[in-house]
């Protein structure tokens, strides 16, 4: 069956519904390589009248071993199918002309073999081919339309410089490398933070040319492209400008900075400047102790939404985003949320969002300006609800929905919402929902191939962990399971640790599932969805009690008979990796483990990583002041005690957690002591390698973790993927 949520004006409202599937069909098991088949929906834009959507359709390019994303519109009403609306292979971003006439996106293009800076471009949606509007160095992105429709605010690295126009001798030097003047590529670097993951270029950052708002006048509907405007930048210096809009007189424009020169030294803190659509020195207009997150000016000009996060004082490793409303101009913000303790725009992890394209999750105002929508993150799903704007009373759903509300946009009313939602067997599709109406379902991509398989729903559970601390999670069984039968079982581990699994689809477990694995999720203490306290709990304590709490719901599932506790396996990700490793080192009930993308030596990790650790968030102290702290937490000062055997799976351009304070570290100790280990590199990957790498290295990654567990859980020997 395929399922599908939405919701109603007054409170969004999630229901069910299903289609058959045709007696005829063939069912089968899901496989790795499926994910070759999947498509993805992302940045669902619905028009200003809410007539239309417009998203992102991501494809797996399987020759190239890359992604395709393309710019596609579904009407509301549902009449006719979703239809392509670009030609391009590397489009994304589109955002809709506050008349609805016209379309603004960001294309990519290839020329002689190399890829071009992204540009803007716009379409008429009267017809017509689409037109570049800027030409800028080092590419632009995040179009954002002024309120008359005539000029695109947009953000862009270049500097003003970039866009001097050369002499013919300048010109002509560039064309002849020999006389061309000679550039050092040699980094001087006085920063602690110079790395960022994902950056292309051995994520290194630079920090002279940070993102900026710049804006081009593209005229009315009728204006040429010789027409066309110089782009214009609107502000410059040391820095940067993010997450901008336009206030409703289009007068200036809003952005998020923190606008401290080293802000590594102190707690998180950004602000919501206003700054004039001509340029100038910006203002701060709202602040808090902490940093400011997405936001949305109400229809009548006089206040603000946004997601807010408090620090702790004492500082905390982990706190809780909020709700804030604030009177323009100069009032206090006010935490609607407070009371609240769930996670505002809280979302849930998985490894099927869209590998491309963005999930936008503003704030939105009814017509009134009286309430506003927002997802929140309750204890397994991802939900959008409605907040009195004066009171903060958060309205829910009337009943427990098992979904991710993934991202969502609303029409200029705040009556109409497009949104994409997944379910724990379903990749996310585009569904709509206006008034009191039916929810509908606007796009079919993956229908055919999800009618094809047989997919079984996960079963929660919650369970007491050691000090009595409620815990949940989910057991996902073989779809072909029989309680009579005794089953291995791979315990998956999240990331974070301030993250939360729940009811989204992963294709990981579903296809270690099909491979005839119960496969065991849970959220620790320590991850979101669940609460201020329960997030922070582990702070300075970190591996320790969360390990508990995975170990008790191991023994909840071993309780119900169908396991075999002689074939169990464990692994996870990021913080999952670090928990993978330091549970082989307290336990060797575990026949084997995949550490991914891990930290196993706490001091390496505080030098090398691409965020620093100076605060007392994980530590109180760094490492040359209290290496007893680091070693006690540090798997690798425990690797004597390793018998289990162990895989390790590294992207080469991971700097989140590199590699050699993670897996290198164990692997070449685990080496030294004769014991069974395996290291596996995924070059030019980096930490988002199970959520955005190449199509092939995710299925290879997929085939060498379960070849490993088939291995040593059901004594198979796969050697075309290394696991001999």
């Amino acid at each position: 069956m395929t399922c599908s949520i939405i919701g109603i004006r007054t409170v969004v409202v999630v229901a069910v519904l299903c289609t058959a599937v045709p007696a005829t069909a063939q069912k089968r098991t899901i496989t790795e390589t499926d994910i070759l088949k999947f498509v993805w929906v992302a940045d669902p834009q619905i028009s200003p009248d809410g007539s239309q959507v417009a998203f992102v359709r991501v494809d797996a390019n399987e020759k190239a071993d890359s992604y395709d994303t393309s710019i596609w519109i579904a009407g509301t009403a549902g009449k006719e199918p979703a239809r392509r609306l670009t030609g391009g292979t590397r489009d994304i971003t589109p955002r809709w002309s506050p008349d609805g006439g016209r379309l603004a996106f960001v294309r990519t293009e290839e020329k002689d073999g190399k890829i071009q800076p992204a540009q803007i471009h716009v379409m008429s949606m009267a017809g017509g081919e689409a037109r570049a509007v800027t030409d800028i160095p080092r590419g632009a992105g995040a179009p954002a339309w002024s309120p008359d429709g005539t000029v695109i605010a947009f953000s862009s690295s270049a500097r003003a410089d970039d866009l001097a126009v050369k002499s013919d001798k300048e010109k002509a030097d560039e064309k002849n490398p020999a006389k061309a003047e000679r550039k050092s590529d040699v980094r001087v670097i006085t920063r602690a933070v110079y790395r960022a993951n994902g950056v292309p270029g051995f994520g290194y950052v630079d920090p002279d040319r940070p993102a900026h708002l710049w804006t081009v006048d593209i005229g009315g509907p009728s204006t040429t492209a010789a027409a066309l405007s110089k782009p214009k930048p609107v502000t410059t210096g040391e820095f940067g400008a993010g997450n901008h809009s336009w206030s409703p007189d289009g007068a200036q424009l809003y952005f998020v900075a923190d606008r401290r020169s080293e802000p590594y030294y102190l707690p998180g803190d950004s602000d919501l400047y206003a700054v004039d659509r001509n340029g100038g020195e910006p203002r701060r207009v709202v602040s808090i102790d902490g940093g400011i997150g997405a936001y949305t000016v109400a229809p009548d000009g006089k206040r603000i939404a946004f997601f807010g996060t408090l620090n702790g004082t004492p500082e905390r490793s982990y706190s809780q985003s909020d709700l804030w409303v604030v009177d323009t101009p100069g009032a206090t913000p006010r935490n609607l949320t407070a009371d609240y303790d769930f996670d505002a725009d809280g979302g849930i992890g998985g490894d099927q969002r869209a590998p491309r394209g963005a999930h936008p999750s503003r704030p939105v105002w009814d017509r009134d300006s009286r309430s506003i929508f927002i997802r929140v993150g309750v204890q397994g799903n991802a939900d959008l609800v409605r907040v009195d704007g004066s009171s903060g009373r958060v309205m829910p759903p009337p009943a427990k929905k098992n979904q991710d509300v993934m991202s969502f946009t609303a029409d200029r009313d705040g009556d109409t919402f497009a949104l994409v939602i997944s379910t724990p067997t379903r990749v996310g599709d585009l569904f709509v929902a206006d008034g009191d109406a039916e929810p509908r379902k606007l796009t079919t991509f993956n229908d055919d191939l999800f009618n094809q398989l047989t997919l079984t729903e996960p079963e929660e559970i919650w369970y007491s962990s050691f000090d009595g601390r409620k815990i949940q999670g989910w057991i996902l069984k073989p779809p072909s399971f029989d309680a009579a039968r005794k089953y291995p079982l791979v315990v998956q581990i999240h990331g974070g640790p301030h993250s939360a699994y729940g009811n989204t689809f992963t294709h990981e477990f579903l296809w270690m599932a099909a491979k005839g694995y119960v496969v065991l999720y849970t959220n620790p203490r320590g991850s979101s969805n669940y609460g201020q306290d329960f997030g922070n709990i582990i702070q300075f304590a970190y591996p320790g009690d969360d390990y508990k709490d995975i170990m008790a719901g191991v023994d909840e599932v071993v309780k119900k008979g169908y396991v075999d506790p002689n074939r169990m396996g464990v692994t996870g990700g990021s913080g999952g990796g670090l928990l993978t490793n330091w549970t082989v080192t307290q336990t060797n009930r575990f026949k084997a483990a995949v550490s991914q993308r891990d930290i196993s030596d706490w001091s390496n990790f505080w030098y090398t990583a691409d965020f620093t650790l100076f605060r007392q968030t994980w530590f109180r102290k760094p490492p040359f002041q209290d290496p007893a702290d680091f070693a006690r937490r540090s798997p690798i000062t425990y690797v004597e005690k390793i018998q289990t055997p162990l895989m390790f799976i590294l992207g080469d351009e991971d700097w989140r957690t590199p590699p050699a304070a993670g897996g290198e570290d164990l692997f070449r100790a685990l080496k030294f002591l004769k014991r069974e280990t395996v290291m596996v590199r995924f070059p030019n990957e980096n930490h988002e390698l199970s959520r955005s790498g190449k199509p092939w290295h995710r299925i290879e990654r997929l085939q060498h973790i379960v070849g490993w567990f088939d291995r040593f859980l059901l004594g198979k020997h796969d050697t075309s993927s290394g696991n001999r």
